[in-house]
């Protein structure tokens, strides 16, 4: 999921998933479902060539009636190139009709009459029609399961959009770690006006690839207020496990429209013009110290999130460039 998420922050991947999640739309349910195309008008060379052999069949009784050569020339051209192959075909197989005027039809063609001849006790059997079996088409077959992807491409979008914006109340499974022994949370004395919502503490460590907590604020009856969370915001280098450079700590409160975030950074990218500047569409970027208090605020939430404890990893990488292990505590409160 973290990976879905970091790939459709990416304007690239949004277009194309846009463009493909578009096509199977328009192709495969506007087009071929609701609003299929139909052909009218088509001429005889566009048939198939058992058409095409009726379009001829039918063109020779015609001139063995009225005897018009403009016409049966002009029927033969109508049919194009295969016409002379399939003229050829109803001579060896004229069926009920006669092979006279098969012959005669056939010299407008430019085709060699073929000399058709049969046994004077052998009775022709008359030309049995064209059975159109209903079969159903590769489209027809394959269009519910076009649609039940397509349906699913869109679910699987709406509800990464979904956990990306943290706009309905709900969380996803935790991967939280248990807290190291040292970090214990604080007392909250009675010289406070009033005592926290709620009060989390998460620890990310590395190998922990898909790290993404997130809390249920209520009130004290219960109430859903809002949640809260910390998940990771973007990774350095290659290879496994990943190496996590920033996160992202984020408020939803259901009595405002927008998620308030802030990215928590290395000191190496925080340190980096370009992977600030970049990540600092996603939220305020601050740098990660130990006993750094970040506040976030909504419209009736107030965050308080505090670095408890962090250590950076080493090797094949900048000194100081990914972590290796980070304790962050969260309170909520009511905002004033």
């Amino acid at each position: 999921m973290d990976d879905i998420r970091e790939q459709l922050n990416r304007p690239l991947w949004v277009g194309i998933i846009g463009f493909v999640v578009g096509l199977l739309i328009g192709l495969v349910v506007l087009g071929w479902w609701l609003w299929p195309v139909q052909w009218t008008d088509a001429a005889p060379s566009d048939l198939r060539p058992e058409f095409q052999e009726t379009y001829l069949r039918m063109a020779i009784d015609s001139y063995t009636l009225n005897q018009d050569a403009a016409i049966a020339q002009q029927r033969i051209a109508e049919v194009g190139e295969n016409s002379t192959e399939i003229l050829a075909d109803i001579a060896a197989n004229p069926g009920t009709q006669n092979t006279d005027s098969i012959q005669a039809f056939m010299l407008f063609s430019g085709t060699e009459p073929a000399e058709v001849t049969a046994e004077p006790d052998q009775t022709a059997e008359p030309c049995a029609a064209p059975v159109d079996e209903e079969e159903p088409s590769l489209a027809r077959r394959w269009l519910p399961w076009l649609c039940l992807i397509t349906f699913l491409l869109a679910g699987a979008l709406v509800l990464v959009f979904f956990f990306r914006n943290r706009s309905f109340g709900f969380s996803l499974p935790s991967t939280r770690k248990e807290a190291p022994p040292e970090a214990e949370y604080p007392e909250y004395t009675a010289t406070q006006d009033e005592p926290p919502l709620a009060q989390f503490m998460t620890t990310y460590q590395i190998g922990n690839d898909l790290f993404d907590d997130s809390f249920s604020i209520d009130s004290p009856a219960g109430e859903f207020l809002g949640e809260c969370g910390v998940g990771i915001s973007e990774t350095v280098g290659v290879g496994e496990p990943k190496k996590v450079t920033a996160f992202e700590v984020w408020l939803f409160d259901k009595n405002d429209i927008q998620t308030v975030t802030t990215v928590v950074m290395s000191k190496n990218a925080f340190e980096d013009d370009a992977t600030r500047q970049r990540l600092s569409a996603k939220g305020e970027p601050v740098q990660a110290e130990p006993s750094r208090e970040l506040i976030l605020e909504t419209a009736t939430l107030r965050l308080e999130a505090r670095v408890v404890d962090m250590s950076y990893g080493s090797g094949g990488l900048p000194p100081e460039s990914f972590f290796d292990r980070i304790t962050m505590e969260l309170v909520a409160w009511p905002k004033a």
